[in-house]
């Protein structure tokens, strides 16, 4: 394989994961959004430039992403090219092959939007697209009325949380014994993102499409149900978007017995361990928001310097909605529910090997006690002869990134790149055939 500069770009709704494969341990996290601040100072920031953001106060954002899929290309590309900036990675594009990912279930008309973006607009050398076609789907779906499960897997179809499972999933498993050290053949992968979760079970590094599970639930739903709530019963923090996603990551935890620590909230304050006193930041000078240990009774704050934010059940109730959904109302199941369907569409015998290797990423997989939260859910959930595995990764967020860092290396990755003459040539339907499911596949799997 020749020696080039390969760009990884793991494309979140939330975050951008940015670095080169051969010269980067770790990426570049960088904000995807244009965020102005209001009132008086019309000051913007792009990207990483928010870092230097102090005032954090009346702030609004433009996000490319709407509802989990990339609609404001004239943000995004105002993202990418301060992301491509010497100021961010110093990126030549004619020089440089593109790996980037996108959201499971992609419309084809965004998908064409990135080639065209990708090749006609910067020039990249070449570039490799994770997709997720929802429509592509549609097509196939005659096959699997007529085909054994078992061949499921064998399409050759990339979607985003493939890149998670390059990684070395084996080594999630400490407790594994040392024969069974290998990479499993079934993994199941829990994304729980900004926008959305969601369940893709893989068999011999390939999706089986029929069992991939969406729930309408992330990070942003969370963080915006924690500011209503906050709104109503303490502050008006409607617009403090920045601060409460802030309290969100520093006070939330997924509760392990949620009616006993309700239970618990109902106490006085002496006596409830549940409750927290996080102090709200102050802009005016400079000083970051920060949880208050709580005091004697006897003892009197002094709150005039002080907007103090009492976290009591709002800590574990905002993140019991990726386990009951209901409770506001959604139509939808839990996570572990939805990991039991899902596994529950594949070959029944294949349940017990996706029960042994669940794989939990994005950013919501950072909340205290979600890990076991969802191993505990599911031992009720699932068949009693089954083993329940459960793993997350150190860094949750970055893990798809190094998976396509481990992926930019293999032979692989050099066949499934389409570069930028090809692309002139045959358009975006070359993209259509190296990407996901060609023509010749179909044809095949048809006979």
């Amino acid at each position: 394989m020749t020696e080039r500069k390969v760009l990884v770009l793991d494309n979140g709704a939330n975050t951008i994961k940015a670095g080169y494969a051969l010269f980067s341990q770790q990426p570049k996290i960088i904000p995807n959004c244009r965020v102005t601040r209001g009132k008086g100072d019309k000051k913007t920031f792009i990207g990483d430039q928010f870092s230097s953001c102090t005032d954090f106060s009346g702030l609004y954002y433009r996000l490319p992403f709407e509802k989990g899929f990339l609609t404001n290309w004239e943000v995004e590309k105002g993202i990418w090219d301060r992301i491509f900036s010497k100021d961010v990675l110093d990126c030549d594009p004619q020089k440089t092959s593109l790996l980037i990912t996108e959201p499971c279930f992609n419309l084809p008309n965004i998908q064409r939007t990135y080639d065209e973006m990708i090749f006609e607009v910067y020039e990249f050398q070449s570039y490799c697209r994770t997709i997720g076609n929802f429509f592509k789907i549609l097509s196939i779906n005659f096959f699997y009325e007529n085909c054994p499960s078992a061949l499921y897997p064998l399409l050759n179809f990339y979607i985003a949380p493939w890149l998670c499972i390059q990684n070395d999933i084996s080594s999630l498993y400490p407790n594994r014994p040392q024969n069974l050290a290998e990479p499993p053949d079934c993994v199941l992968v829990v994304d729980s993102g900004y926008s959305f979760t969601h369940i893709v079970p893989f068999v011999m590094g390939r999706p089986i499409l029929p069992a991939i599970r969406r729930i309408n639930i992330g990070g942003k739903l969370l963080t915006n149900h924690l500011k209503e709530i906050v709104s109503f019963r303490y502050w008006d923090m409607m617009d403090q978007t920045y601060v409460m996603n802030e309290v969100k990551e520093t006070c939330c935890y997924v509760s392990q017995d949620f009616l006993a620590d309700l239970e618990t909230c109902r106490k006085n304050t002496r006596d409830n361990p549940i409750l927290q006193e996080y102090v709200l930041p102050d802009f005016s000078r400079n000083t970051k928001g920060y949880i208050r240990e709580k005091k004697c009774v006897a003892e009197i704050y002094d709150q005039s310097d002080e907007q103090v934010l009492y976290m009591n059940n709002e800590r574990f109730t905002v993140p019991e909605i990726l386990f009951n959904p209901t409770d506001i109302g959604m139509n939808q199941a839990g996570i572990p529910e939805v990991i039991v369907e899902a596994i529950n569409a594949t070959h029944p015998d294949l349940h017990g090997l996706f029960y042994g290797n669940i794989v939990l990423v994005g950013g919501n997989s950072l909340f205290s006690g979600y890990k076991e939260r969802v191993e505990k859910d599911l031992r009720v959930l699932a068949p009693s002869e089954f083993e329940v595995k459960v793993g997350i990764p150190e860094d949750p967020i970055t893990y798809a990134w190094n998976g396509g860092r481990q992926f930019a290396s293999t032979p692989e990755f050099d066949e499934r790149l389409v570069t930028r003459s090809e692309y002139m040539e045959y358009g975006s339907n070359i993209c259509l055939r190296k990407f996901g499911l060609g023509g010749d596949e179909i044809d095949e799997m048809s006979e």
